[in-house]
This record gives structure tokens, C-alpha cells and sequence, in this order.
């Protein structure tokens, strides 16, 4: 819940300008009422009809005096915002709750409720309040969708102020909002183990010890089932209880996923794009991942990465792994596309150590960036790429002609490589392609037996 605050706002609480703010307020019904009575006194004036003139008065002191009255009402309201989730992914629809609330002694009149909402939300609620007693409470929800990731203000929260007879309005405005996140989908993935290649925990072949090294010996206290054999008896002198030896902790398979986000490497926008196709599919890779218990990282084509992010990247569980998560999806709730031209800031960082799994989703690839990204799959683990086949993402023909058998030869490059290159049309399944991905990874494995064999 956020306050919204309490009272008016500080320009409408100062006396300069208070007698220009409230004739501002006047609606078309109060300005036709003052003109009115303006021209009645003009008549009577100069035909001297002293009957008209009291009309006149009379007509042109009622919007004057509505306007006056309205302005100088003091409601103290207090408005509070709620969103239901604040974390939303794109199609999906969330809630905004509004509440009211009088703290005066006083009860409010007529109130109008608009919240300031960006247009690809959808139209601008509003809401009539009627009368609210001291110290009552008026609560109003309204939904909100957008196909289109990002971050999106909410507010600040408007009340409009009416008197009776509809003369003037007057409008005041709260000073906080909120931010609605609009995350990628995320599409469940099948499990899969990519021909045995890396496991969450246990006996994949990337794995990183959680601590300096295997000599290391960190005692801590004796737990019941313990092997005796690993009692530690000089910590047990030492701290007076009993202590055993802690040589390692659990491994950690890691998993990079890499995505493209040269703007040269797609074509089209919207939510049907190819490159929204690629962040959601990222997206995806990288919340099954870490809930696999893999040590997960973002990488982009500029060498960037999360925020917050560790040198191996984010690993935990249970709210660990919720709260990476969804540092992860805010990130990528806002990227974009990025003024590079080749990869070779991804391919610097990868090859400065072991990056386990590599999962890769990439645009159009030139000669340059094919050898780039081949070089890539030499400090992994496993290498999965799913290219974008930029034929089928094209949403209006192009003038400049396309090779029709350039997009295989990157993918051949790649296979010959080490990766399990997967062309993406459009409209295709992730989770077909990531089956797809560990058939081909597990026959490969059984080739390469068969050939040592």
C-alpha cells in the first residue's frame, strides 16, 4: 500500500492566485451563468429596469459563490494504491486497488477519482464517490494490460471536487505512484539434461566448488548422523564441543544464457516480433534453469549483466531463487536493443573461464559474428543456440535480396563447432525446440561414443 497523502495540495493551500484558481474552475454551466448575469446587469443598466438587475446579480453571484465555497473547503483525504501483482507478464491482466479515506471531521461532497495511467494500459479509470462520512472509506479497483514489457507509472491519483449545482470543479492532485513492471512470458520448459551434459547438483561435468578449494577445512558443529571419522579433534579443544570437518560444499553446475540484442539482427516490432521472441525465450531458459538449482547468468552481446549480479552469477533457493528471478525479469522487462554491431564484448567475458551450459539466442548472423559465436562453444560445457531464421520473421518484403543458403551455413558453422544449432521460425514452440535441442544433443553423445568405441 502506498499513501497517497493527506490534505491539499500546497498550491491550493497559499492565498496568492486562490481568486484566478477558483474562477478557473468554473465549468461551461457556471461560466454560462456568470455571463449571463454579467449581460442581464448590462441591460438593466442601460434600460433601467431594476427588476432585471436584481436577476442579473443573482445569476452571476451563484457560480461566484459555488466557486468561492468549493475553494475554500478544506477535505483532508487520504489515498493509497495497491497493485495486484506489481509484477505482471505481458498479455496478463493486474488489478489496481484505489482507497479513500476521510480524516476530517467533516463530510466530503461529491468526489471524482482519476489515476493517470500511460495509454498502451489502456483508457484513464475514473470514478464517482459520493458522499463519504468522517473517517469512512471508499475502495475502487480497475484493471490494466499492456502486450508490452517495460516499466509503467501509475499516478499520481487526481480527486475533482464539485459542488452541488455542478458550477466549478476543482481539481486536486496526490504527489506518489507506483510502477507497474510488465516482465517477458515465460514459457514452462520441458526438464531435460542435454545427453548428460550438466545437472543442477550431482555428477555434471561443469561444476564449481563453493568454496576456495578441496583442502580447505572449515569446521562446524557435530550434527546427529555425522561421521565420527570427520570429527575435527583440535576445534574440539578448542571451542569445547564437539566439531567435525567440512571439506567442501555441494557443487553448483553453472549456466550462461546469452542473448543478441543487436538491433541489426532483427526486423519487425511488437509483441509478436522476432526479437520479443527471443527475451521471453531467455526469459524462460533462465527461470528453468534456476529452478533446476543451476548458478544462473544474463549476458548480452555488449557484455552487460544483471544488476546485483555476482561473479558467477545468481544461485539460492527457495526465496533466493524467487527474488533473482525476478531481478532478472526486471532487467530484462526493460532492455532493448543495442548499438552494437558484433559480439565479441559476450565472446570476451566468456573466455575468461568456464561458463558450464551456454544457451544462446541469436538474430541474423554475418560471417564475422558465425566465427565469433563458434569460438564461444571451446569454454562451455554444452553449447545451445537457437538462431532466428530472419526469412520467416519478415514482416514486409525488403528490397535487398537475401542468399537463400546463408542462413544454413551459419547454422553448419555452428554444428561443426560444438553447438546444437536450432533454427527459429516464426511462430515456433520453445519448449518443442528445447526437446528438439536435447534429441539432437543426446544423439550426438551416443555418436561420439560409438566413434570411441
Amino acid at each position: 500500500m502506498s499513501a497517497g497523502g493527506t490534505g491539499l495540495p500546497e498550491a491550493d493551500r497559499g492565498e496568492a492566485g486562490g481568486v484566478r484558481t477558483a474562477l478557473a474552475g468554473l465549468t461551461t454551466r457556471g461560466r454560462s451563468f456568470l455571463a449571463a448575469g454579467i449581460a442581464a446587469a448590462i441591460c438593466a443598466y442601460v434600460l433601467g429596469q431594476s427588476d432585471l438587475l436584481r436577476v442579473g446579480l443573482l445569476l452571476a453571484a451563484l457560480p461566484l459563490i459555488c466557486a468561492t465555497v468549493l475553494y475554500r473547503t478544506r477535505y483532508r483525504v487520504a489515498a493509497g494504491r495497491r497493485l495486484a501483482p506489481a509484477r505482471v507478464p505481458a498479455g496478463s491482466e493486474a488489478r489496481v486497488h484505489l482507497r479513500v479515506d476521510n480524516v476530517s471531521r467533516l463530510p466530503t461532497g461529491l468526489l471524482m477519482l482519476q489515476d493517470r495511467v500511460p495509454y498502451v494500459l489502456g483508457p484513464r479509470p475514473r470514478f464517482v464517490l459520493d458522499r463519504v462520512e468522517p473517517g469512512g472509506r471508499r475502495e475502487v479497483s480497475y484493471r490494466v494490460r499492456s502486450d508490452l514489457r517495460g516499466r509503467y507509472p501509475l499516478g499520481p491519483l487526481q480527486l475533482r471536487l464539485t459542488d452541488p449545482f455542478g458550477m466549478c470543479e476543482l481539481s486536486r492532485s496526490f504527489s506518489t505512484h507506483d510502477t507497474l513492471t510488465v516482465i517477458p512470458r515465460v514459457d514452462p520448459l520441458t526438464p531435460v539434461r542435454f545427453g548428460g551434459e550438466a545437472r543442477g547438483y550431482g555428477d555434471g561435468r561443469q561444476r564449481s566448488l563453493a568454496l576456495a578449494g578441496e583442502d580447505d577445512v572449515i569446521p562446524r558443529g557435530y550434527r546427529y548422523g555425522d561421521d565420527l571419522r570427520r570429527v575435527h579433534w583440535r576445534s574440539t579443544a578448542r571451542y569445547g564441543e564437539l566439531m567435525v570437518r567440512r571439506e567442501e560444499q555441494p557443487r553448483r553446475s553453472r549456466c550462461t544464457v546469452l542473448l543478441d540484442t543487436r538491433g541489426g539482427a532483427y526486423e519487425g516490432a511488437g509483441p509478436d516480433s522476432a526479437f520479443e521472441w527471443a527475451v521471453s525465450g531467455t526469459a524462460s531458459v533462465l527461470v528453468h534453469m534456476l529452478e533446476r538449482g543451476f548458478t544462473v547468468r544474463l549476458l548480452t552481446d555488449a557484455g552487460s549483466s544483471v544488476p546485483g549480479e555476482g561473479a558467477d552469477g545468481f544461485a539460492g533457493a527457495g526465496q533466493e531463487t524467487a527474488d533473482a528471478a525476478g531481478l532478472m525479469m526486471d532487467t530484462l522487462a526493460v532492455i532493448d536493443h543495442s548499438d552494437g554491431t558484433g559480439l565479441s564484448r559476450a565472446y570476451d567475458v566468456l573466455r575468461g573461464g568456464n561458463e558450464g551450459l551456454l544457451v544462446a539466442f541469436l538474430g541474423d548472423l554475418d560471417e564475422e559474428q558465425a566465427a565469433t559465436v563458434a569460438k564461444m562453444s571451446r569454454r562451455s560445457g554444452g553449447a545451445v543456440a537457437f538462431v532466428l531464421d530472419p526469412d520467416t520473421w519478415v514482416r514486409e518484403p525488403t528490397d535487398v535480396p537475401r542468399p537463400g543458403d546463408r542462413h544454413a551455413e551459419r547454422l553448419r558453422l555452428l554444428r561443426e563447432s560444438g553447438w546444437t544449432a536450432l533454427s527459429v521460425p516464426r511462430g515456433a514452440s520453445l519448449d518443442g525446440l528445447w526437446r528438439q535441442a536435447d534429441r539432437e544433443r543426446s544423439g550426438l553423445a551416443v555418436a561420439s561414443g560409438e566413434a570411441l568405441g
